[in-house]
C-alpha cells in the first residue's frame, strides 16, 4: 500500500506538467484542426534553452520561463505563417502532419548541432530536495512544478473564457465558418492560437530538464505521450487533456512502484486502448469540431 500511495503522489505531481504541455496540442487542433507532431520537439527545445540559461547566466529555470515562453511563442507563430498557413484548408489537416513532423526534425538536428546528442540535466541546489509527509516523500522540484502548471493553466482558461480573443477563439473551434462571417479573423486567431500552443510547451519544458534527463531525440517518446493524453481526453477539449493527464501520469507511476518500471511505459497505451473501444471519440470528445 505505501509504494501505492507513493506512485499516486508522483504521478498527481507530475501529471500537472504533462497537462499543461497536452493543452497546447489540443488548442492547436481545436483552432486549426491540426496535429502538431512538433510539440514534444518545442518542450525539448524549450528545456535546452532553460538549461543554457542556468548553464550560462545562472537563471533558474522557473525564472527563465517568462523568457523562455516569450520567444517560443514567437517561434509557435512564424512557423504557423511560415508553413502551415500557405497549405490548403482542404488539405490542412493530413499535410500538416507531415509539415508538423518535418518541423520537429528540423528542430531536433538544430538541438543535436548545437548542444550535441549527449544526455542533460539542469542540476539546481534544490533538485533533489524533498519533504518527508507521513512517511511519503514528495520532491520539491514536482511540486513547484505541478503548482506553476495549474497557475498556467488557470490563466488559460481566465483568457480563453474572459477575453475577446477567448471569445474569438471558442467561436473558430466551434465553427469557423459561422466565426468568420461574424467577422473574426480566423487567420490572426490561428497564428496566434499556434503561439499560445507553443507557448504552453516553453513553459512546462523550461522545467522539464529538472524532472527528467534529455536529448535531442527525447521528442519521439514525449510526442506519442502527449497523442494519448490528448487522443484519451478527447481531441479538442483542454479539460479532457488535464484529465488524461491524470489518468496517464498516475497509472504509469502507480505501475512504475508497484510492478516494474519497465511495464510504465505500457500502462497508458492500454488504457488508451481501453477507453477508444468504449468511447472511440475519448472521454470528453464531442463529435463537434472543438470543446473547449
Amino acid at each position: 500500500m505505501h509504494a501505492f500511495i507513493q506512485g499516486l503522489i508522483l504521478g498527481l505531481l507530475t501529471a500537472g506538467v504533462y497537462a499543461l504541455m497536452a493543452s497546447g496540442q489540443t488548442l492547436i487542433f481545436g483552432i486549426m484542426n491540426v496535429i502538431n507532431l512538433a510539440q514534444g520537439a518545442m518542450v525539448i527545445l524549450s528545456a535546452y534553452i532553460s538549461y543554457q540559461l542556468f548553464k550560462s547566466f545562472g537563471i533558474d529555470p522557473f525564472l527563465a520561463i517568462p523568457i523562455v515562453t516569450v520567444g517560443m511563442f514567437v517561434i509557435g507563430v512564424a512557423v504557423q505563417l511560415l508553413f502551415l498557413r500557405p497549405l490548403k484548408r482542404e488539405d490542412r489537416a493530413e499535410l500538416s502532419l507531415l509539415v508538423t513532423f518535418a518541423i520537429a526534425l528540423l528542430i531536433e538536428g538544430i538541438m543535436s548541432i548545437t548542444w550535441k546528442t549527449n544526455y542533460r540535466s539542469i542540476n539546481t541546489s534544490y533538485a533533489n530536495s524533498s519533504w518527508t509527509v507521513f512517511g511519503y516523500q514528495i520532491t520539491l522540484v514536482r511540486l513547484w512544478a505541478c503548482v506553476l502548471s495549474l497557475v498556467a493553466l488557470g490563466l488559460l482558461y481566465v483568457l480563453l473564457n474572459k477575453t475577446r480573443f477567448g471569445r474569438a477563439v471558442r467561436a473558430t473551434v466551434q465553427n469557423p465558418e459561422s466565426a468568420r462571417l461574424l467577422g473574426v479573423e480566423s487567420d490572426r486567431v490561428a497564428a496566434l492560437g499556434f503561439g499560445l500552443g507553443s507557448a504552453t510547451a516553453a513553459a512546462a519544458g523550461s522545467v522539464y530538464g529538472l524532472l527528467y534527463a534529455f536529448y535531442p531525440g527525447s521528442h519521439y517518446d514525449l510526442i506519442s505521450l502527449l497523442l494519448s493524453i490528448v487522443v484519451l481526453g478527447g481531441l479538442g477539449s483542454i479539460g479532457g487533456a488535464m484529465v488524461g493527464a491524470v489518468v496517464v501520469s498516475t497509472s504509469s507511476a502507480i505501475v512504475a512502484s508497484t510492478i516494474s518500471p519497465a511495464w510504465s511505459a505500457m500502462t497508458f497505451f492500454v488504457i488508451l486502448i481501453v477507453v477508444l473501444v468504449v468511447r472511440p471519440r475519448g472521454l470528453f470528445g464531442s463529435t463537434a469540431r472543438g470543446a473547449i
